[in-house]
C-alpha cells in the first residue's frame, strides 16, 4: 500500500513522494489503496484518476466519514464504485471502522487481475490528444517491455514534465534513448506548433480533464446538506495564511509553545528531580549498610541510577508538553497551514514547506 499525502498531480515534490510515485508507476504493484478525504472528495479524485490511470488495481478509500458527518456531507459511495469500476471503501480510521472492508477490495482487485479484467479507461482526453496517443502507443509498448501502462506513459510523455522526465530515464533508460519514440514525438510536436498548440495549452488541457471528471464523478455522490459547512475553515484560511496575518501568527504561535514548554517543564522538573534524587541518597544509604562495596555501589548508583534520574528530570516535563501541543495544533488543523505558508520559503532551499515541521 503507498500513500502519496499531498502529492498533486503524481508530480512529486519532495523525496517521499518521488519514491511513492515511482513505485505507483513503474514498479507494477499488485494493488494500490488511495487515501481520499471525505470532506473534500472532488479535490482527491484529481489525484485518485491519475493513480488509476498509471495502476491496474486501485483501491479507493474514503476516510474521515465522522468529520463529514460533523459537516453535514453524506457520500453515495456504492455509486461511486460503479462509475469508477473499482471497489470504494468508507473508514473512520481514528476508530477503525470500515478498515477491514480495505482487504476485501485488495481481494477484489486480486481476483479481477487473475481473471484478466480491464477496467474501462476513467479518462478521455481532448481528440488533439488521444490522435497522438494512438500513433505514439506502439513505439511506447516497444520500448517500456511491459514496465508500465502504454496509455499513460504516452499521455506523459506528450506532456512532457521535467519532473517525472527524470524517473522516466532512470526506470526506462531503452524507451528513454529510443530513435523511434523521439521521432514520433518530435513529428507530433511539428504539426502541434503548426496548428498553434503550445506545451502550455497541452499541458493545461489534460490537467482540465481530471478536474472536470471528478467533478462529473461526485454529482449525485456528494451531499452538502450545509451549503456553508466550509465557511468557518475558510475564514481561517484567509486569517493563518494570509501575506498579512499568517506570518505574525505562527511566530506569535510557535514562541508561545516554546515557551510554554520551557517555562512550564521548570516545576514538574524540579519536583521529579527532587524525588529521584532523594531515592539516590536512600539507595546509598541501603548500599552502605549492606556492605556493597563502593566502586559497585558507585557504578549503579552514582553513575547508571544518578544519569537515568537527571535525564528523566530534564527531558520528560518538556517532552510531556511540547508533543501534546503539537499534536493539539495538528488536530485543529494549523499545522498544514504552517507547512503551506513555509513552502515557498523551503523550494528555495530545494525542499518543500512540510520539512517545515519536523526543523
Amino acid at each position: 500500500m503507498v500513500d502519496i499525502p499531498g502529492c498533486y498531480s503524481l508530480m512529486a515534490h519532495s523525496t517521499e513522494e518521488e519514491v511513492a510515485r515511482d513505485f505507483i508507476c513503474f514498479e507494477n504493484p499488485d494493488a494500490v489503496v488511495t487515501v481520499c478525504d471525505a470532506t473534500c472528495l472532488e479535490r482527491n479524485l484529481n489525484l485518485v484518476l491519475q493513480i488509476m490511470e498509471a495502476a491496474d488495481s486501485v483501491v479507493i478509500c474514503v476516510n474521515l466519514l465522522d468529520e463529514a458527518k460533523k459537516k453535514r456531507i453524506s457520500l453515495n459511495l456504492e455509486l461511486l464504485g460503479e462509475r469508477l469500476h473499482a471497489p470504494v471503501v468508507g473508514t473512520t480510521a481514528r476508530s477503525k471502522k470500515g478498515l477491514n472492508q480495505i482487504y476485501q477490495g485488495l481481494k477484489r482487485c486480486m481476483q479481477e487481475r487473475e481473471n484478466g479484467y480491464e477496467r474501462p479507461v476513467p479518462i478521455q482526453y481532448p481528440s488533439y490528444i488521444e490522435d497522438a496517443i494512438e500513433r505514439l502507443a506502439p513505439a511506447v509498448e516497444k520500448g517500456s517491455d511491459g514496465k508500465t501502462k502504454v496509455r499513460w506513459l504516452c499521455a506523459r510523455l506528450l506532456d512532457a514534465n521535467e519532473n517525472l522526465m527524470g524517473a522516466v530515464r532512470k526506470y526506462l533508460k531503452h524507451l528513454a534513448d529510443s530513435k523511434e519514440v523521439e521521432d514520433c514525438l518530435t513529428q507530433i510536436w511539428n504539426e502541434w506548433n503548426e496548428e498553434g498548440i503550445s506545451q502550455e495549452m497541452v499541458s493545461d488541457d489534460m490537467a482540465a480533464v481530471f478536474i472536470r471528471k471528478a467533478e462529473e464523478l461526485c454529482k449525485g455522490v456528494v451531499v452538502f446538506e450545509n451549503k456553508t459547512y466550509n465557511g468557518k475553515d475558510r475564514k481561517l484560511d484567509r486569517l493563518f495564511t494570509s501575506r498579512a496575518t499568517g506570518f505574525p501568527i505562527m511566530f506569535l504561535v510557535l514562541l508561545g509553545v516554546f515557551w510554554l514548554t520551557i517555562t512550564g517543564a521548570n516545576y514538574p522538573s524540579q519536583l521529579i528531580s527532587k524525588v529521584l534524587f532523594a531515592v539516590e541518597d536512600r539507595l546509598t544509604i541501603a548500599a552502605d549498610a549492606a556492605g556493597i562495596p563502593a566502586f559497585v555501589s558507585g557504578l549503579f548508583i552514582n553513575g547508571a541510577y544518578r544519569v537515568l534520574a537527571w535525564v528523566i528530570s530534564v527531558m520528560l516535563p518538556p517532552m510531556a508538553i511540547f508533543f501534546p501541543l503539537f499534536t493539539l495544533l495538528e488536530d485543529f488543523g494549523y499545522l498544514p497551514r504552517v507547512a503551506f505558508n513555509l513552502d515557498r520559503c523551503f523550494k528555495r532551499c530545494s525542499a518543500c514547506g512540510k520539512q517545515a515541521l519536523t526543523m
